[in-house]
């Protein structure tokens, strides 16, 4: 069913995208004000259900690329994405119809509502990944064969690239490049598809889900509770431990923000030691000794252990309390296919997969 989003919703739409972004995605404060702009200028956004398009309509995700601590520093315009859509409309000879979120990150989950408001085109309800993962290929699309090319990358300073490539895979090698040399990071408009290609690669009702999301961490930090319990509850997730960032190890390599966490155990997970291992995104949790908790394609998910709102990658700093939760991965994630695509030894950990339960931690 479909529903207007306001600029009044858009606090939300970020809380809950970088929640479900898994420390990736990018800055939602960022996305938010370019959303809440496009929105004040041109009105509210339609967002539909998957099952509304007609399956002959043109779908286009529209997102960044790149590292998202760029991003901090090299704000877009929104006239970057707006550009890579038109150009690939213009390749394809048709007008899009609708707009899809690649992914549920902080950034990514909210430039789509500013394209949507500035183009007057429809949000549909879903994404390709049902969290954020760091490379371009990482969406439900590859695994149903929808190609990612012809796609644009484009960057603020009004350069462009038009792509074809022979593969999804193909394309992430070359288009980081790219964004690399656009300065680290790009908007980008790729991956069309039409509609009945669409229902069926898509996960359904994921900008729901992250409208819910930023709507109860809202109201859990109104009523005074950290919203971690509750967003467990929601999610089917579970506590994984709650730390102290005793040491961050960063650093902005080949397009992506690589790095990894050491937290000092506190509260109940006092004396203990983990780390947490990124690309952009959360990937691995282990203990000390190098036993893994939680790990990739799974959701590790991090709040603020005091004010309760979700921290980014690039916001983790030494002293920083930070409570982390496991979130199940929807369920094609989990299947051959997807751990080829995002599971942990694709990112080099020597693990073999296991997927988090409920039961390990509470």
């Amino acid at each position: 069913m479909a529903y207007q989003v306001t600029q009044s919703d858009l606090e939300a739409i970020a809380l809950g995208g970088a929640f479900l972004g898994t420390g990736g995605g990018g800055d939602p404060y960022i996305g938010k004000l370019m959303a809440r702009q496009a929105i004040a200028e041109h009105g509210p956004v339609t967002v539909i259900a998957a099952d509304e398009v007609a399956d002959d309509t043109l779908c286009v995700p529209v997102f960044m690329m790149g590292a998202p601590t760029v991003m901090l520093e090299k704000l877009p315009s929104g006239d970057e994405i707006l550009k890579a859509l038109a150009e690939l409309e213009t390749f394809l000879g048709k007008k899009a119809g609708a707009l899809i979120c690649v992914e549920a990150g902080g950034l990514n989950s909210t430039i789509p509502f500013m394209v949507a408001a500035a183009t007057g085109l429809p949000l549909i309800d879903g994404d390709g990944m049902g969290r954020a993962f760091p490379e371009l290929q990482m969406v439900t699309f590859t695994m149903h064969g929808i190609a990612s090319s012809p796609m644009v990358v484009a960057d603020d300073k009004g350069n462009s690239a038009l792509m074809s490539t022979i593969s999804n895979l193909w394309t992430e090698r070359l288009a980081r490049v790219v964004a690399v040399q656009m300065g680290g990071a790009a908007l980008v408009a790729a991956f069309p598809m039409n509609g009945a290609d669409m229902k069926k690669a898509l996960l359904h009702g994921t900008m729901t889900t992250i409208r819910d999301i930023g709507n109860t961490i809202l109201s859990e930090r109104k009523a005074s509770r950290h919203p971690g319990a509750a967003l467990r509850a929601m999610t089917g997730g579970a506590h994984l431990f709650t730390g102290r960032v005793v040491d961050v190890q960063r650093a902005t390599e080949g397009g992506f923000a690589r790095g990894k966490l050491t937290l000092r155990g506190i509260d109940d997970f006092a004396g203990q030691e983990f780390l947490v291992h990124f690309q952009n995104e959360f990937l691995l949790a282990e203990t000390a000794t190098g036993a893994p908790i939680c790990m990739t394609p799974d959701l590790i998910c991090a709040l603020d252990a005091d004010m309760g709102l979700p921290v980014t990658t690039e916001q983790m700093r030494y002293g920083m309390t930070v409570e982390f939760s496991a979130i199940p991965a929807d369920p094609q994630w989990h299947t051959p296919a997807g751990l080829e695509l995002a599971g942990p030894k694709y990112f080099g950990y020597d693990h073999e997969f296991r997927p988090f339960t409920t039961g390990e931690r509470a």
